[in-house]
């Protein structure tokens, strides 16, 4: 046995190899255990206690330390609130959920996130595999012949063995930020995934409110042609001028503009979703044309210190965070000395058929400390320490807009709300003028100038309404996708925001 750079103690001497050995590498992945600590950066912000949007009050934080935003356990405060995780459920319309569960199943994009999570298995396989020795087995034959001499072989059979001390926790760093990535990749799949259905839910709504834009018209087009048949009537009779016949027609125009344009857009709209889909836009087909099946439901905004583990977007932002904590112990421990450890047990004889008669063994150990790189090693420290901070920079602005979306969600539900229910008045009091201005003009009791208003009056108040319906029900969306979308975690990995 041949022994370079490392000897046997006297007791190990006594003992079989490969228990020598083993007692060995027992001993070295003790020492592996010692190392430089991974640190832990936190956001360092404090989290409001609560909304300030209208008719939040009462979902402000209650004072315990639960649920207050430095506490730690914040997150996890058993009556924290949440989100549906089926929440586009609740509108109540059956094809809305039809097309969400599809997309969720067969998006492309969802593909290429649960593709990207599967490389970052692969990946922390890899960061994982220097803990432990590396085993390679081989086997080798020879037949060489030298001048004067007759040939001889040469046949050898060894397994060799090689490992790198961790000393100072390097590959044990690497191993956790592979992990870390690994998870923060899982949150983007699931962020993916919650853009997704908002974008879904959003593009179907559009779509039917374009639809239902569109209807309008047709029927503020069909009362205009009843009125410009009347009219051209009564001109053709001598009882109205060519001023009034006009006017008409160029309000019956309008309409018919109207009309195309809308239905234009609302195809446009279907192609969109079937893109979100994953689909070809030929064949697919939107069965819905109204807003009036669907309802919006109300959702608990909670307290805010909820959205750290109601969001993926901020847990994958924390756990990138925790990658690169980690990046900076493998960068200081790459300027440190390393340790590598090399052992081969095998045979070799000059005849095949003895092989196993000459057992062959080595043992050795290396020292291999940095003492001039130009820079190199530093510089990638000092690259990680900046990449900490970037991470750091984005994983607060991340809370700042999580807060920002949810609270513009609220005050747009609240106010789109309000604004429906007193533009439903608007348009039931201008169907009525409609119906009386068109009556009295009928009777002679009334300027056609004074319909027209009326007409004009009806058909904006009704697609104003429209309008506003389909901006209560996407701020709904919003707030369910400001809100995490009824993503929560199982094991949350972020920490309290301070």
């Amino acid at each position: 046995m041949t022994m370079r750079g490392l000897s046997l103690p006297a007791a190990m001497r006594k003992l079989p190899l490969a228990t020598a050995l083993a007692a060995m590498l027992a001993g070295v992945l003790a020492l592996g255990g010692c190392g430089l600590p991974v640190a832990h950066t936190e956001a360092g912000l404090d989290l409001p206690a609560g909304w300030q949007a209208p008719n939040v009050a009462a979902t402000s934080a209650t004072p315990n330390a639960a649920n207050t935003p430095n506490a730690p356990n914040a997150p996890n405060a058993p009556d924290a609130a949440h989100v549906d995780a089926a929440w586009w459920r609740g509108y109540g319309d059956p094809e809305l959920s039809r097309l969400v569960d599809q997309v969720r199943a067969g998006s492309y994009d969802v593909a290429a996130a649960v593709a990207r999570v599967r490389q970052a298995e692969a990946s922390a396989r890899i960061a994982g595999a220097p803990l432990l020795p590396e085993v390679e087995g081989n086997f080798q034959a020879e037949r060489a012949k030298q001048a004067g001499y007759s040939a001889y072989s040469t046949y050898t059979a060894a397994l060799s063995a090689s490992y790198e001390l961790d000393l100072w926790g390097g590959n044990r760093a690497a191993r956790q930020s592979a992990l870390a990535t690994l998870t923060a990749t899982e949150y983007s799949r699931d962020a993916v995934l919650m853009t997704l259905t908002a974008g879904v839910a959003n593009t179907y709504l559009q779509t039917l409110a374009l639809r239902e834009r569109a209807d309008i018209a047709r029927r503020n087009l069909a009362a205009g042609e009843r009125i410009l048949a009347f009219i051209d009537s009564q001109y053709r009779a001598g009882a109205a001028t060519a001023l009034d016949l006009s006017q008409q027609r160029g309000l019956v125009a309008g309409l018919r503009q109207a009309v195309t344009l809308y239905a234009q857009q609302a195809r446009e709209s279907q192609t969109a979703l079937a893109i979100l889909a994953g689909r070809p836009p030929q064949g697919f087909a939107v069965a819905a044309t109204t807003l009036d099946a669907l309802r919006a439901p109300v959702a608990d905004a909670g307290v805010p210190a909820d959205l750290l583990t109601q969001r993926p977007d901020l847990a994958q932002a924390e756990r990138q965070l925790a990658a690169a904590d980690a990046d900076v112990t493998v960068a200081r421990a790459a300027m440190l000395p390393n340790v590598t450890l090399t052992a081969s047990f095998g045979y070799g004889n000059d005849h095949l058929r003895g092989l196993f008669d000459h057992p062959i063994h080595d043992l050795a150990a290396g020292l291999v400390a940095p003492i001039f790189n130009n820079g190199r090693l530093s510089g990638q420290r000092d690259l990680a320490l900046a990449r900490r901070e970037e991470l750091l920079a984005d994983y607060r602005g991340a809370i700042v807009n999580a807060l920002g979306d949810v609270e513009t969600a609220l005050n747009a539900l609240d106010g789109y709300a309000r604004q429906q229910r007193d533009q439903d008045e608007v348009v039931a009091q201008a169907r009525e003028t409609v119906r009386l201005a068109e009556s009295r003009y009928r009777a002679g009791a009334e300027t056609l100038l004074t319909l027209l208003d009326a007409q004009r009056s009806q058909y904006a108040a009704e697609d104003a309404a429209v309008q506003l319906r389909l901006a209560r029900l996407q701020a709904s969306v919003s707030l369910y996708k400001a809100l995490g979308g009824g993503w929560r975690q199982d094991a949350p990995a972020v920490q309290g925001a301070k």
